[in-house]
């Protein structure tokens, strides 16, 4: 049975975005989509909530456009009302060693990564009020520094001292802001372009030796949203198995 709060999930037609969104309905709250471009999948999302007892609705925003970013919260609160959680989910991760790596593939993950995390961290502060929880996702590659991650895990680093900074400017407003960092997850964003030894290596890593699911990360994002989580603020959580 949902009640009268609401979550905002940012990039959230797939993958661990789509787990959070699910999970949080689950926990009763109404949950806004976001999606970017992928509609028909973001529509999926929703569908499968409401079909589980709880509501949702799916909203369009490239989060990267600081007026989209704007227009979303707006939208947000127009259809249930101001996010008490809003979960900083969308990114895209470009590969390469930076020797090769275009301007391009920089500037994709910087607007993406960083710049659309800024937005929707801004606009959240700028609305929340008391017992409200901001939740940015970074990665565990900011501890592996693997080859070839370069730009992706430089725009997360920044994600994660943003998010530990607006934690501390938020004093007094009983607002938190925490980041996590997923391990290696099983998602089409991770599974894409690897082969199934590198899979294998990978998730070998970590002491667990596996590789994560969306719905473990959902759940910890469930933890910091929900009321076990409230004495946890301008934290980085690192849900990997023990990787670093």
């Amino acid at each position: 049975m949902t009640d009268t709060r609401t979550a905002l999930v940012t990039g959230a037609s797939r993958g661990i975005g789509a787990a959070i969104a699910t999970r949080l309905a689950a926990d009763g709250f109404r949950v806004v989509v976001n999606y970017a471009g992928r509609r028909e999948a973001a529509e999926e999302v929703v569908a499968a909530i409401a079909a589980a007892g709880g509501s949702a609705t799916a909203l369009q925003a490239d989060v990267s456009d600081p007026a989209a970013a704007i227009a979303l919260f707006d939208a947000a609160e127009a259809a249930f009302s101001t996010p008490q959680v809003v979960v900083s989910n969308a990114g895209v991760m470009e590969l390469a060693p930076l020797a090769e790596a275009t301007d391009a593939q920089f500037d994709r993950q910087v607007a993406v990564n960083l710049k659309g995390a800024f937005n929707v961290l801004r606009e959240a502060a700028r609305r929340m009020g008391p017992g409200g929880r901001i939740i940015s996702l970074s990665t565990s590659v900011v501890g592996t520094k693997l080859p070839a991650y370069g730009i992706y895990t430089a725009t997360k680093a920044a994600v994660e001292l943003m998010t530990a900074t607006l934690a501390k400017e938020l004093r007094g407003r009983e607002i938190t802001a925490n980041a996590i960092a997923p391990g290696p997850t099983a998602t089409d964003l991770f599974l894409t372009g690897k082969s199934d030894e590198l899979i294998d290596r990978l998730a070998k890593a970590a002491p667990l030796e596996r590789i994560g699911t969306p719905e473990e990360i959902a759940a910890t994002v469930a933890f910091l949203a929900g009321p076990d989580g409230a004495w946890v603020n301008g934290q980085v959580l690192r849900a990997n198995g023990g990787l670093v």
